[in-house]
């Protein structure tokens, strides 16, 4: 069996193989921020979302805005801006950004029955919103977790994904639906 050529990492994050590099790593495997200092600053944009499945009943309490502990969605609206913000302090290897714009929207769906969960941030720089949209969306499902908890314990938390991206070196991307 003949061996496969060994890849090597070229400027750009590119292998010679064809296939991208981990960013992160550095040469000997060892994790890196990535220097973005020489990337031009563009206009970034990341949307994502994440679900938040529960009984109709419990739906009906979140809706009502009467829980235990309060204005559910508000409450959650509220923690994922704030998580987007706080991104580069909660995942080691994120770039501290000023970011320009997140937006948190809660849409209850009886079809589910559950809350569909969407981030959108948006930044002026040199690296992507992507983990800060990812963070909004994670942190908005957890607080409505925690704040329904004592209600209904069975709820889960479902399809955290990153929706679409735009801006940077790498261009748009849309998920498959």
């Amino acid at each position: 069996m003949a061996k496969k050529k060994a890849a090597t990492k070229k400027p750009g994050g590119k292998s010679t193989a064809g296939a991208k590099t981990l960013t992160h790593l550095g040469a000997r495997g060892q994790a890196r921020m990535v220097d973005v200092s020489a990337k031009d600053s563009t206009e970034r944009l990341a949307i994502a979302e994440g679900r938040v499945l529960m009984k109709k009943e419990t739906l009906d309490l979140v809706i009502r805005g009467n829980a235990k502990k309060g204005d559910v969605l508000g409450a959650a609206r509220l923690a994922g801006i704030m998580a987007a913000k706080r991104t580069h302090g909660l995942i080691p290897l994120c770039h501290p950004l000023h970011i320009t714009k997140v937006e948190v929207d809660i849409e209850p769906d009886r079809a589910l029955p559950g809350v569909i969960v969407r981030a959108t941030v948006k930044v002026l720089g040199q690296t992507g919103v992507e983990m800060e949209a990812l963070t909004a969306v994670s942190i908005a499902c957890l607080t409505i977790y925690d704040m329904v908890k004592a209600v209904e314990r069975e709820m889960h938390i479902e399809g955290i994904r990153l929706i679409e991206k735009s801006g940077g070196k790498s261009g748009h991307y849309r998920a498959k639906e």
